[in-house]
């Protein structure tokens, strides 16, 4: 016990109350089984120990009290807003502009967006907290899959049916048409995801300071995650219908909603240190759609019709649509399986500069 108390004699003695080590311990891989080592029923009984054991002031101890609540700043909040906002002027600009400038706006439009969503996801709640190295391949994975939901069906149907035999004009009536309705909510959605993600932390924050022990910090976050996660998709919900009825479009809403549930989770799980398992999932999605009209169009090449069969077996029953929805539904409910055993551990919300 002398040797454990001295290898985290930091954590100790900075600690407010036991549940900090505990948390603390928990992230630097402690189980119950570990505590059993130590004579102790779980992790937090150690912890109590290693709290009383640190020597104190004759003070009295201050009441526990939850870490400092995330803050409400002007400016995150301003940013959230900046991706819906451009994506609005670039889907008005190609809507109102004349057809020969639709390819200079579409890729004005397309690097803004970039700019605006990176800004957006460096401050404020969807930030990514430090301490571990980035994923780069992440927001190749998340353009990838934007950019299916932009063009994807309209390509796999075109592919499906023959062709495609023209380019894409950015018109929904187009040879090859843009679901510019579910994209653009998509990024009006980063406002409602950030507000989410903050009543995650500010939750968290609160069942931590109230939580007896591990067990019941982790039985109190498990349905805060869940109704973060219902709130923003109702968000989503209300978003693709607005965008729907003013563009006149289909709104999609299983494969936005669906998509729109991944790359949250993705966000979230990247904001609180766990990166690895987001970039993959994002990429095995990403890399299934793509397959899906690459198949297609491979099934055309002599004797290898078998290839087009996985993909035309889905499509003739239930439509195009069936791609992205199942693929998109899967990786989400993957990644709300990861998060619902990561983030609703007290270490995953401890405050910046503490135990990871």
């Amino acid at each position: 016990m002398k040797a454990l108390l001295h290898q985290h004699r930091e954590l100790c003695e900075r600690a407010v109350d036991p549940l900090e080590i505990a948390a603390g311990l928990e992230a630097h891989g402690f189980t119950d089984r570990s505590a059993a080592r130590y004579r102790h029923r779980d992790v937090f009984s150690l912890a109590e120990e290693l709290y009383a054991r640190v020597p104190r002031d004759a003070d009295p101890a201050p009441e526990p009290a939850p870490g400092p609540a995330p803050r409400i700043r002007t400016g995150w909040v301003l940013l959230t807003l900046l991706p819906g906002a451009v994506a609005s002027g670039t889907v008005a600009g190609l809507r109102l502009g004349p057809g020969s400038a639709r390819p200079l706006v579409a890729l004005g439009g397309l690097l803004a967006v970039t700019l605006a969503v990176r800004a957006a996801l460096g401050r404020g709640p969807l930030a990514a907290r430090p301490g571990t190295a980035p994923r780069p391949s992440a927001p190749v994975w998340t353009t990838c899959l934007l950019g299916y939901a932009l063009l994807g069906d309209g390509l796999l149907d075109a592919v499906v049916s023959g062709g495609p035999d023209a380019l894409p004009t950015g018109a929904p009536d187009g040879p090859w048409p843009a679901a510019t309705a579910p994209v653009l909510a998509l990024a009006l959605a980063c406002a409602p995801a950030a507000w989410c993600a903050h009543l995650l932390d500010l939750g968290a924050r609160r069942r931590l300071a109230g939580s007896r022990g591990l067990e019941d910090f982790t039985s109190g976050a498990r349905p805060l995650l869940l109704g973060v996660l219902a709130l923003y998709l109702s968000a989503l919900t209300g978003l693709l219908a607005l965008t729907g009825a003013v563009l006149h479009e289909d709104p999609a809403y299983p494969q936005a909603l669906t998509l729109g549930a991944l790359l949250f989770l993705a966000r979230l799980l990247t904001a609180h240190r766990h990166r690895h398992a987001p970039a993959v999932i994002l990429g095995a999605a990403a890399a299934a759609e793509v397959a899906a009209p690459a198949l297609v169009l491979s099934g055309r090449l002599p004797d290898c019709g078998f290839l087009a069969v996985p993909v035309t077996t889905l499509v003739d029953p239930l439509g195009v649509t069936a791609v992205p929805t199942l693929t998109c539904a899967c990786a989400a409910l993957t990644l709300l399986t990861h998060a619902l055993r990561t983030l609703t551990r007290a270490s995953a919300h401890a405050p910046a500069g503490g135990p990871e």
